[in-house]
C-alpha cells in the first residue's frame, strides 16, 4: 500500500479546514491577535488554502505542483512553529505546527524521490 496519497489527502483536508478557519473562526482570529500578527491572518489563510489545493492537484496532475505545495506548507508551518516558540508557548501548544511542518517535509521528500 502506498502511504503517500493518504498523507497528501490528510494534509490537504487539514489545511482546507485551517485555511477557512483563518477567515471565520473567532478562536483563530484571537490567536493571531495573541501572536501580534493580525495583518497576516488572511494571507496565512490564503496560503493554507492554496497549499491544500496544490497538494491534491499535484497528486493527480503534476508532481511539481505537489512538491512546491508541500515545500510551501512546510515552510509556513515551520514559521508558525517559530512564532509559537517566540511567544513562549510550550511544545505541546506548538506541536501541531511542528507536526504539519514535518508531515509536509516528508511529502515533499517522497515526491522528490519518486518523480525527480
Amino acid at each position: 500500500m502506498n502511504l503517500l496519497p493518504l498523507l497528501i489527502w490528510f494534509s490537504s483536508l487539514a489545511f482546507l479546514y485551517f485555511g477557512f478557519s483563518c477567515f471565520y473562526s473567532d478562536f483563530i482570529i484571537k490567536e493571531f491577535v495573541r501572536y501580534n500578527l493580525v495583518r497576516f491572518r488572511r494571507t496565512t489563510g490564503y496560503l493554507q488554502l492554496l497549499g491544500a489545493i496544490g497538494l491534491v492537484l499535484g497528486l493527480y496532475l503534476q508532481p511539481i505542483v505537489l512538491f512546491i505545495a508541500a515545500i510551501g506548507l512546510s515552510l509556513l508551518m515551520l514559521a508558525g512553529f517559530i512564532v509559537r516558540l517566540k511567544i513562549k508557548d510550550n511544545f505541546l501548544q506548538s506541536s501541531p505546527s511542528f507536526f504539519f511542518a514535518v508531515l509536509n517535509s516528508i511529502i515533499a521528500f517522497k515526491t522528490y524521490t519518486l518523480y525527480f
